[in-house]
């Protein structure tokens, strides 16, 4: 199994990329599920989604915890077999709880899910992101605010220090490029 895993703010290009990158392994033969948390597939996910449109710490608890049993599930039926498996929102979730349960909650999280050498963070400022968020033109989640991003965002750099970080900020087909050239055996990164 190839595991690949996307994180970075909203509006940071997270699902833009994973969609690339699907179409792109797929191009090349590969047998790709793409899981984007929280899905609507099933009951956590719902859940994490309908907390993540309301405010308040109960909900911010509620959304984290349901997301976290979302994305548990996804591992348990997606992480096996010969297949590629592309995890948009992942462990990062941590980065949005009350400050002094990350560490903790990320370093259980981090030794029980799996893990890969090609985990990226696509790192966006703040204004950036909110920026998309807004085009959008969709109901903002609670953390769809500059303070929780900003936050948000330092947060998670401290949690993403072992992963690939990718510049955000540029046009989408500049950072797929530069998301490419950080997967392992690419033909991109092997300069062929």
């Amino acid at each position: 199994m190839r595991f690949i895993v996307i994180e970075g703010l909203d509006g940071s290009g997270k699902d833009t990329q994973a969609y690339l990158l699907r179409d792109y392994l797929t191009g090349k033969g590969e047998n790709v599920v793409l899981r984007i948390h929280p899905s609507q597939d099933n009951a956590f996910g719902r859940i994490s989604k309908k907390a993540l449109m309301k405010g308040g710490k109960v909900q911010r608890i509620v959304a984290t915890l349901f997301y976290g049993f979302d994305v548990v599930r996804s591992v348990l039926l997606y992480c096996h077999g010969s297949r590629t498996v592309i995890f948009v929102r992942y462990t990062m979730a941590s980065a949005y709880l009350p400050k002094v349960m990350i560490k903790p909650v990320y370093a259980i999280v981090s030794r029980v899910l799996p893990k890969s050498g090609e985990m990226f963070f696509l790192d966006v400022t703040p204004e950036e992101a909110l920026r998309r968020v807004k085009a959008r033109g969709e109901a903002e989640e609670m953390f769809e605010t500059l303070p929780h991003m900003e936050k948000a965002r330092a947060r998670a750099m401290v949690i993403a220090r072992d992963w690939k970080v990718v510049d955000g900020n540029p046009a989408p087909d500049k950072v797929f490029q530069n998301l490419l050239s950080g997967l392992s055996g690419s033909r991109e990164n092997q300069g062929d």
